[in-house]
């Protein structure tokens, strides 16, 4: 199924922010007792695709186990705003041999080599990937009206 586009940006401008940004994305999901959880990981765009990583037994994998619709949302924090949101399913598998999380660690701290990414890296064989395919995306994009706003900060 193709993934439909709303918003300013154009699906090449999508894919281009979704592979420079280093964001993490927020992943929406819907728990047992119906109420959504939102949890943020770290991603890496892959062919279209959002790949992320979670143990095996974390309350994330198990809700996603569940119900493997999503919706996600990648933006910074602070104004000028502006991102990508949408909505997708997502498949799990065990980590394996895959070389996600070493990439997510250099994308993230900008190297494997610390004790978040030591202590990740030998827990590996715990890991599940998380494959998360967007159906929509919703660009929105701020800059040009928010250009006098700063850090946070409206003008005085």
């Amino acid at each position: 199924m193709p993934t439909t586009l709303k918003g300013p940006w154009s699906r090449r401008e999508i894919e281009q922010f979704l592979e420079d940004s280093r964001f993490p994305l927020r992943l929406a999901c819907t728990s047992r007792d119906g109420y959504p959880r939102v949890v943020s990981v770290w991603y890496a765009h892959v062919d279209g695709a959002l790949l992320c990583v979670s143990h095996r037994k974390s309350a994330l994998v198990k809700l996603l186990e569940q119900d493997s619709r999503v919706g996600f949302e990648v933006s910074p924090n602070a104004p000028p705003y502006h991102g990508v949101r949408g909505q997708g399913r997502v498949s799990l598998a065990p980590l394996g041999d895959h070389d996600v999380l070493e990439t997510l660690l250099d994308r993230y701290l900008g190297q494997q080599e610390s004790r978040v990414g030591n202590w990740l890296l030998a827990r590996k064989d715990e890991e599940t990937l998380i494959t998360l395919y967007p159906e929509r995306m919703f660009s929105w994009d701020y800059r040009q009206r928010m250009a006098d706003v700063s850090a946070g900060r409206a003008p005085q």
